[in-house]
C-alpha cells in the first residue's frame, strides 16, 4: 500500500509540474535567504574569530589595561614570577595610514620579537628582501620606523605600481619597500614597510615595542600582557594570587583569553538573530502556499479521492497520500534552497565581504565556512514548513464523504471550531511580552509573535461570522450581494482557510512597515536633536583611534578664532571597559550646560547632588551594565581613574542624572561634561568639533581655513579630518539606514504575493467544487456575467476581512515589534509611527488583488455548460 501512495503522489506531482513549482519555489526561497544568512554570519564570525586567535595567539591568560595603556613596570615584575614560564609585552595602538586612496584604519601592535614566536608566531615580522639585496636584512624588525604588514594592511596599501604581497609560510618574497604614513594627531609620522606578518583579520602592522612606543609618544607603556603558565600551575589560583599582590594597578585586569571574540559574539548575536527570523518570515509564508497549492490538489481530484475511498482506500490512507506530496515538495524545494542559499552567500561574501549592514564585520573578508549539519537543519525546516501547510488539505483529503463527493456535492460537513482557543493564545502571546530577554535575544517576545499569529488566524471564523452578520441586513434587498454575502456568511471556515494567507502575509508586511518607519522617523527625530551645529569636523571614525587621532588643545583654539567661525563645541571620546565581557562603552566629553536641549533624553534630567558629577547614559549602559537613574554608578571610577594623562584622575562619586536614547551606539554611550572631564583628568584634548558659524550656508571657506591650519600644524598636505554638514550627515545615516532595510521591503513582496496566490488558488478550488451550484443559478437565469459577480464580490467580502484582520493582528505585531523585540535585542527604544497612507494603500491593493484574483478563477467554471454542469442529478 506504501508503494501504491507514493506512485500516486508522484504521478500527480509529475502531471502539474507548473502548479506544484509554485510551492517548490516558495519552500526554496524560504530556505535560501535563512541558510544565506546563517553562511555570511558564521562565516564573517570564524573569520573574525580565526583573525583574533592569530593576532591574540594561545597564551594562558592576558593581562589587559582596563583603560587604554598602564605602566610597563609590571612586566617585570609578572615576568619574574616563579609560575610565569614565558611573558610576552603588547603595545595597540589604533591609528590610520594615508595612501592615494585617502584615510585607511589600521591597528598598530608593538611586540617584543624575541618572545612573540612563542605566544603569537602570525604577529612574528618577517623581513623582506628589498629590491637587489638578499638575504633580508634579519635586524630590520628592531630598527626604528620599520613596519611589517597583514595581508589586509598590504591590500590597501597597494597602488599600481605596487602590489600586496602574501609570503608563504616561513618565506619572504622580494618587494620594493613602499614608504607609509602613520597619522597622530593632526601631523603624519613617515615609516618603512620591512616585510611582512601572517596574521589574517583587518588591516595590522606589527613594530618592535620599544619603536613603536618611541614613534607614537607611548615611552613606558604597554596595552596587554601575555602570559604562558609553567606545566602543572592552577590557573584560577594564580589569578587570586595576582590579585592579592601588594600594590596591583586596579587598571589591568587579568582574563582568560577570547574576550575579545566573546565581545564581538554577543554584540552581533542579536543582528544576526534578528536578521535570521525575518529571512524565516519567507519560510513561514511558503507554508501558506504549500497548504493553497495543496488544497487546490486536493479540490482537484476530490471524486479521485472519493472513487479511491469507495475502492476500499481509507480515510487514514488519503492523508498519507496528501502527506507523500507535501513532502516530496518540501525535500525538492529544500534541497534547492540550500544550493541556492549557499550560491548567494558565497556571491555576498565576494562582493560584500562579512557585513550585512550592520557593520559587526566591517573590512572582513572570510571565506564561506558551509556548514553540514546547518544545511541539514535548515531544510529540515524547510520539510516541517511543507509538511505544515500540507496537514489542512490532507485533513480534508481524509475526510472526504465518497458519497456526495462523488455526486459532486463536496463536504458538506462544515467544520466549527471554537474560538477560545484563539482567545487562550492570544491571551499566552500578550503574556509572553512581559518576559524578559534570555542571553540578550528576545525569544519570549518570538514565540509570542508567533502564538499571536497563529490566535488571530484561528479567530477568522468567528470575526467572518460577526462582520458579515453585521453587514447582511445592508443588502438584503440586493439579489448578487445577498448571495455572495450569504455564502462567504455560511461558509466562513471556508473563507477562513481562503483568507489565511492574506491575513499572515498582510500582518507581517504591515508589521514590518510600521518597525521600519517607526524606526527611521526615531532616528530622523534623533539626528535633529545631536546635530544643532552648522558644521562638524571628525578626526577619527574609529573609537579605538581616538586616543592617537586627535586635535590638540592649541588646535581647536586655533579653530574657534578663525575667520567666519561664530561658536565652537569640542568633545573627546574615550572607549571604556566597563565589563570585560562586552564591548567598549564611548565616554563623551562635551559642553553640557542644557541636557535636555544637547541630548535626547528619555524623561527628565535629574538635579545632581552637590559635590557629585553628572553623567548621562544611554539606554545599553543601563541594560547592559545596570546603571540606575538617580543613583551612583561606581562601576565608572574603576574605568575612569586611568584616563588621566598623569597618574590617575582624580576621585569623583559619579550620579546618574539622565538617560538618553543612543541610535549610533550599540555597546553604550556615557555623556558628561567637558569641564568636569578636563578638571578629573587635565586632558584637553577634543576628537570632535561643532561649529556654528556667521554663514551656514557657505561653509566650504571654513573647511579650507581648517585644512590650512591641519597642514601648518602638521606640515602635510593630506587632508586628515572629515567634514559635514547637518543636512549631509543626516542624508548618509538615512542612505545607510534605507540600504540595511531594502531587504524588508523584498521580504514584504513576497509576502503578499504568496498571500494572493494562496487566495487565487483557494478561490480556483472553491469554484471547482461549486461547478454544479454554478449550473443550477444558471439554470435560474443569472448570466455569466452575474455569476462572476457574485464570486467577484465573494472575493471583495473576504479579502476585505483578510485586510482588515491583517491590518489589526499587524499593528499589534508591529508594537511588540518596536516596544519589546526592539529593545531586548539592540537595548534602545523608539516611538511608534504608523504610517497611515502606506498601510492604507497596501490594504486597498490586497482587496484589488484579491477581488481580480477570485473573478479570474471563477471565469472558468462559470464558462462550462450549464446542462453539463447538472447532469449527474438527472
Amino acid at each position: 500500500m506504501l508503494d501504491l501512495l507514493k506512485t500516486f503522489s508522484w504521478q500527480e506531482l509529475k502531471h502539474h509540474p507548473w502548479r506544484n513549482a509554485a510551492a517548490v519555489v516558495a519552500v526554496m526561497l524560504g530556505v535560501a535567504l535563512a541558510f544565506s544568512v546563517h553562511l555570511i554570519n558564521a562565516s564573517a564570525l570564524d573569520e573574525f574569530s580565526q583573525a583574533a586567535r592569530s593576532v591574540g595567539g594561545q597564551p594562558d591568560l592576558e593581562l589587559r589595561g582596563v583603560q587604554g595603556q598602564f605602566d610597563e613596570a609590571l612586566f617585570a615584575r609578572v615576568a619574574r614570577l616563579p609560575e610565569v614560564a614565558l611573558a610576552s609585552p603588547v603595545l595597540e595602538i589604533g591609528t590610520y595610514m594615508v595612501t592615494t586612496e585617502g584615510k585607511r584604519s589600521l591597528q598598530v601592535m608593538g611586540v617584543d620579537a624575541l618572545t612573540v614566536a612563542w605566544v603569537a608566531p602570525d604577529v612574528l615580522p618577517l623581513p623582506t628582501p628589498q629590491a637587489g639585496q638578499a638575504p633580508p636584512d634579519r635586524y630590520a624588525l628592531f630598527a626604528p620606523g620599520q613596519v611589517f604588514l597583514n595581508p589586509a594592511a598590504q591590500a590597501q596599501l597597494a597602488t599600481p605600481n605596487t602590489s600586496p604581497t602574501q609570503a608563504p609560510t616561513g618565506q619572504a618574497t622580494p618587494l620594493e619597500s613602499p614608504h607609509l604614513q602613520l597619522q597622530s594627531g593632526v601631523a603624519l609620522l613617515p615609516v618603512k614597510v620591512a616585510g611582512t606578518v601572517r596574521a589574517g583579520g583587518r588591516p595590522l602592522a606589527v613594530m618592535d615595542i620599544g619603536a613603536a612606543q618611541e614613534l607614537f609618544g607611548k615611552q613606558g607603556q604597554l596595552s596587554r600582557i601575555d602570559l604562558r603558565l609553567q606545566a602543572g600551575v592552577n590557573r584560577d589560583a594564580f589569578i587570586q594570587a595576582l590579585h592579592s599582590l601588594p600594590d596591583w594597578p586596579n587598571n589591568v585586569t587579568v582574563a582568560v583569553p577570547g574576550d575579545a571574540q566573546s565581545q564581538i559574539d554577543n554584540l552581533s548575536r542579536a543582528y544576526r538573530v534578528n536578521l535570521t527570523v525575518l529571512a524565516l518570515i519567507a519560510l513561514f509564508t511558503g507554508a501558506f502556499l504549500v497548504f493553497s497549492v495543496l488544497s487546490l490538489s486536493v479540490a482537484k481530484r476530490a471524486q479521485q479521492f472519493a472513487l479511491l475511498g469507495v475502492l476500499g482506500l481509507s480515510g487514514r490512507e488519503r492523508l498519507q497520500l496528501v502527506l507523500w506530496e507535501s513532502l516530496a515538495l518540501g525535500l525538492v524545494g529544500s534541497a534547492c534552497g540550500v544550493a541556492l542559499g549557499t550560491a548567494l552567500a558565497a556571491l555576498a561574501l565576494k562582493l560584500m565581504g562579512g557585513d550585512l549592514g550592520g557593520g559587526f564585520f566591517a573590512g572582513a573578508a572570510p571565506q564561506l565556512q558551509f556548514s553540514a549539519g546547518a544545511a541539514l537543519t535548515y531544510a529540515a525546516m524547510g520539510v516541517a514548513a511543507a509538511l505544515v501547510g500540507g496537514w489542512w488539505p490532507a485533513r480534508a483529503a481524509q475526510a472526504l464523504p465518497p458519497a456526495h463527493t462523488l455526486k459532486g456535492l463536496g463536504n458538506l460537513a462544515a467544520t466549527r471550531h471554537s474560538h477560545w482557543l484563539s482567545l487562550f493564545l492570544i491571551a499566552a502571546s500578550a503574556l509572553l511580552t512581559g518576559a524578559p530577554a534570555i542571553y540578550g535575544l528576545p525569544v519570549a517576545a518570538y514565540l509570542s509573535v508567533g502564538l499571536l499569529l497563529v490566535g488571530g488566524i484561528t479567530a477568522l471564523p468567528w470575526l467572518i461570522n460577526v462582520l458579515l452578520g453585521k453587514l447582511a441586513p445592508w443588502v438584503a434587498h440586493q439579489t448578487l450581494p445577498l448571495l455572495a454575502v450569504a455564502r462567504a456568511r455560511h461558509q466562513r471556515e471556508t473563507a477562513a482557510v481562503a483568507v489565511s494567507g492574506v491575513v499572515a502575509s498582510l500582518s507581517l508586511a504591515v508589521a514590518l512597515t510600521v518597525m521600519v518607519a517607526s524606526f527611521r522617523e526615531s532616528v530622523t527625530q534623533w539626528l535633529d536633536q545631536v546635530l544643532p551645529a552648522d558644521l562638524y569636523v571628525r578626526s577619527a571614525a574609529s573609537l579605538s583611534a581616538a586616543d592617537t587621532v586627535y586635535f590638540s588643545p592649541e588646535f581647536v583654539q586655533a579653530a574657534a578664532q578663525l575667520a567666519g567661525v561664530k561658536q565652537l563645541q569640542a568633545q573627546r571620546q574615550v572607549a571604556l571597559l566597563l565589563n570585560p565581557g562586552l564591548p567598549p562603552v564611548a565616554l563623551m566629553a562635551r559642553e553640557l550646560t542644557n541636557p535636555a536641549q544637547s541630548l535626547p533624553l528619555v524623561g527628565n534630567a535629574l538635579p545632581v547632588p552637590a559635590g557629585q558629577i553628572g553623567i548621562y547614559v544611554s539606554e545599553a549602559v543601563v541594560d547592559l551594565h545596570g546603571a540606575q537613574l538617580g543613583q551612583p554608578f561606581p562601576q565608572l571610577i574603576k574605568a575612569f581613574r586611568p584616563l588621566a594623562l598623569d597618574t590617575q584622575a582624580q576621585a569623583a562619586p559619579f550620579f546618574v542624572a539622565g538617560v538618553w536614547r543612543d541610535y549610533a551606539r550599540q555597546s553604550g554611550a556615557i555623556a558628561m561634561d567637558r569641564r568636569a572631564f578636563v578638571q578629573l583628568t587635565g586632558d584637553q584634548r577634543a576628537n570632535d568639533l561643532a561649529l556654528w558659524l556667521d554663514h551656514p550656508q557657505d561653509a566650504a571657506p571654513v573647511q579650507q581655513a581648517l585644512r590650512e591650519l591641519a597642514q601648518g600644524t602638521s606640515g602635510s598636505a593630506a587632508d586628515l579630518m572629515d567634514f559635514g554638514t547637518p543636512l549631509q550627515i543626516r542624508a548618509t545615516t538615512l542612505r545607510i539606514f534605507d540600504r540595511s532595510f531594502a531587504v524588508t521591503y523584498w521580504l514584504q513582496a513576497v509576502a503578499i504575493a504568496i498571500g494572493l496566490f494562496g487566495i487565487a488558488a483557494s478561490f480556483s478550488a472553491q469554484v471547482l467544487a461549486r461547478r454544479k451550484e454554478f449550473g443550477l443559478l444558471a439554470h435560474l437565469g443569472l448570466t455569466r456575467r452575474q455569476i462572476l459577480t457574485v464570486v467577484a464580490l465573494e472575493g471583495a467580502a473576504w479579502t476585505l476581512l483578510g485586510a482588515l484582520a491583517g491590518l489589526g493582528l499587524g499593528l499589534v505585531v508591529s508594537a511588540v515589534l518596536v516596544h519589546v523585540v526592539n529593545p531586548q535585542s539592540f537595548h534602545w527604544t523608539m516611538e511608534l509611527m504608523l504610517p497611515w497612507l502606506r498601510l492604507l494603500g497596501l490594504c486597498v491593493a490586497v482587496v484589488l488583488a484579491g477581488t481580480l484574483t477570485a473573478w479570474v478563477s471563477a471565469r472558468a467554471a462559470a464558462s462550462q455548460n450549464a446542462v453539463l454542469a447538472v447532469k449527474e442529478d438527472w
